[in-house]
């Protein structure tokens, strides 16, 4: 699994890159199926915006794709608003894809007939 780290308006230095990969490991231990992280982070320059700190990813998983975005008045601060939401979707994403092979209430009820009619 590889995480991408690239910056728009911003020079990434060795820690931030550091601290992303820190924050955003993490999410892996929920989920096997990660095949790569892509993170961008940016600084929004005009001077009346509020949250100039962006920080979006794209997680790619074998069966689909999770993107999140969220913004900060700093960027480690941003990071870490980006990790918890990121992990709560992989978390979500993984529960669906799991219920999705269990059996629903439509198609018991279809095999409790086939049953009765035999």
């Amino acid at each position: 699994m590889h995480i991408h780290v690239n910056g728009r308006n911003i020079e990434i230095t060795d820690a931030i890159k550091a601290y992303v990969k820190e924050k955003l490991g993490k999410v892996v231990n929920h989920y096997d199926q990660i095949t790569a992280i892509d993170v961008v982070l940016s600084v929004i320059k005009n001077p009346a915006a509020v949250g100039k700190h962006v920080a979006e990813v794209s997680c790619k998983m074998n069966t689909g794709v999770v993107r999140c975005e969220e913004s900060a008045e700093s960027m480690y601060e941003s990071i870490d608003l980006l990790a918890d939401k990121l992990d709560r979707q992989v978390k979500k994403f993984k529960d669906k894809s799991l219920s999705s092979d269990k059996a629903t209430i439509r198609n018991s009820e279809e095999k409790e007939e086939a049953v009765e009619e035999a």
